[in-house]
């Protein structure tokens, strides 16, 4: 039988099987879960409280789907440069569901670090509400194809909680809902929602807004979820049941196993419904008719075969062919490059030229509204603008999709940034970027001031250099500094002014220097040995800027002596006369 898509009751998976497999799963239970008597999962921390008003949950203590994990883990998340290890049904995650939970959490790990939030607990999360949004049935934007709701919250068995939106998210004025793939009911949705894919408004039934809230509002109090007592607590808070925590922490711990992207709309559906059709729609659609069956007719007399004949064979149902249109995603056969330049910074630099590739049908025809992921792969520090290794875009009119500016880090050398569309399994795009050390093409003193020295003295002014690359300051460059033998001969002198290194010694070569934040490069101190005469400094660093300085050591001027006319004041009186 075909497996339906619904909700059930709390507790509503049937108890024998429950044990079983949680028993299985207990040899390697997530932190401060242990099993009681019956096989169950059981935590030892955080119990759910009695008197939590359920409005005060993120879905109002609305039914959840109760399917546990496989018993066996899945295969490990592959590389993000290797291939695709299918794995376990259950670890595979519709692509652009998984976009947006690592979106929420990379938005976490920037706006409350001290958090923690694993992107796995999302999932978990979006595991047993929705079912992963039904399967990852969401378009490019992350909006479900078919608004996901939960039962009317009557007080009819589930919590009583009356309209507070006017209908604005669940389509009831006369009792809220739980609504989209996190299940937020409309009153929390109200100061949790959150705008996760940057379309200016807040859409409960957006799986990257619902993801981004959800992050948030388990990380609202300060909680640390790397701490078991906090983890719980935050799990609670979303939907206040002792089953419910031990099921998010099953799929959590499961998750964090491996887990591997699959296209959209192509996930595995919960399994079983709850006993009042809870969670389509607000109208459930009403259950056809049977088709009656023909009655049985008597018997011909003297005809073969006794007293009655069979009905008429029913002929088999099939089931008709979807007639759903295709959506942009499903049309893209594969990627081209949309003439990106040669990708080359320094270190530390942001490229100037940005990543730009097109999504195409077979026929070459560009595809608009296609999610592009850019995933960086290899041995880099480099990152997105937003100091991330991977950043979405949604393709324009002419199919193309511009990544976000890339930034170099201190490691040098090539990298790969891989190209691929989010919700198919195509080709992916693999794009060369090269990052070279930092560098100066020029060099300049800081001062003029003339460097002079006596013999088996030290210079009064230390040199200190600017450097710059096209004009701007070049921070963080390498440099050598040498006293040489002259201009035409840049080998080491061995007398003549010098440095000290840290015994006192005399040097005459520094390596291992380098310009600070302003670009600026001051030297050591330097001494003179007894030679007198003009002796030359030169100063390279990466990229080839040159500066040669000169130095002088000479004895010290004195002042020539006297004679005796100079020594005598005045003037001679003249010889008295006679």
């Amino acid at each position: 039988m075909a497996a339906q898509f619904g909700r059930l009751r709390k507790g509503a998976v049937n108890t024998t099987v429950a044990a079983v497999v949680v028993a299985a799963l207990a040899a390697s239970q997530a932190p401060g879960v242990t099993t009681d008597d019956a096989g169950r999962r059981v935590t030892t921390g955080t119990q759910p409280s009695p008197d939590t008003p359920a409005e005060d949950s993120a879905t109002g203590n609305s039914p959840y789907y109760t399917d546990l994990p496989p018993l066996n883990s899945p295969s490990p998340s592959p590389t993000a440069d290797g291939p695709v290890n299918p794995g376990a049904g259950e670890a595979g995650i519709p692509a652009t569901v998984l976009d947006a939970y690592k979106k929420a959490e990379a938005a976490l790990r920037e706006a409350k670090p001290g958090c923690n939030l694993p992107w796995e607990l999302l999932a978990a999360i979006g595991k047993v509400e929705s079912g992963q949004a039904r399967g990852g049935r969401v378009d490019a934007n992350g909006n479900t194809l078919s608004p996901i709701l939960g039962p009317q919250l009557n007080g009819n068995g589930f919590a009583s909680i009356s309209d507070t939106d006017g209908g604005a998210y669940d389509g009831d004025s006369a009792y809220d809902r739980a609504v989209g793939p996190m299940q937020f009911i409309p009153s929390t949705w109200a100061w949790a929602g959150r705008d996760g894919n940057g379309d200016g408004e807040k859409n409960p039934n957006n799986i990257y807004d619902a993801a981004l809230a959800a992050a948030h509002y388990l990380c609202r109090y300060g909680w640390d979820l790397s701490t078991q007592g906090d983890l719980d607590r935050a799990i609670l808070s979303y939907n206040n049941s002792q089953d419910y925590l031990n099921l998010v922490l099953s799929w959590l711990e499961y998750y964090r196993k491996g887990t591997h992207e699959i296209p959209d709309g192509t996930g595995t559906l919960p399994s079983g419904r709850s006993d009042d059709n809870a969670g389509a729609s607000p109208s459930p659609s009403p259950t056809p008719p049977k088709t009656p069956t023909t009655p049985s007719s008597p018997a011909k007399p003297g005809g073969n075969g006794g007293g009655s004949t069979s009905p008429k064979p029913t002929p088999p149902t099939t089931t008709p062919p979807s007639t759903t249109p295709p959506t942009p995603t499903d049309t893209v056969h594969h990627l081209e490059d949309a003439g990106t330049a040669k990708l080359t910074a320094m270190a530390g630099d942001t490229f100037t030229e940005k990543i730009s590739a097109r999504a195409e049908t077979r026929a070459g025809k560009g595809v608009a509204k296609v999610r592009i992921r850019f995933t960086i792969i290899g041995a880099t520090d480099a990152a997105f603008s937003a100091g991330e290794k991977y950043a979405t875009a949604l393709t324009n009119s002419a199919g193309e999709a511009v990544a976000p500016a890339l930034k170099a880090g201190e490691n040098t050398g090539e990298f790969v940034v891989r190209a691929t569309v989010v919700g198919r399994t195509i080709t992916g795009l693999d794009y060369t970027a090269t990052v070279t050390e930092r560098a100066a093409d020029t060099l300049t003193r800081t001062s003029d001031t003339a460097l002079t020295c006596t013999p088996g003295g030290e210079f009064a002014d230390q040199v200190e250099v600017k450097a710059t690359y096209r004009g701007a300051v070049a921070d963080k460059v390498a440099a050598t500094a040498t006293l040489i033998k002259s201009a035409d001969d840049p080998t080491e002198n061995d007398k003549g002014p010098y440095f000290k290194d840290a015994d006192g010694k005399a040097v005459r070569t520094l390596t291992g220097l380098t310009t600070d934040a302003d670009g600026l490069l001051k030297l050591p101190k330097l001494y003179a040995d007894d030679t007198t005469g003009t002796f030359l400094l030169r100063i390279n660093t990466a990229g080839g800027a040159t500066l040669t300085v000169e130095l002088k050591v000479a004895a010290a001027e004195t002042s020539p002596s006297p004679t005796p006319s100079e020594s005598t004041s005045g003037s001679a009186s003249p010889s008295p006369t006679v």
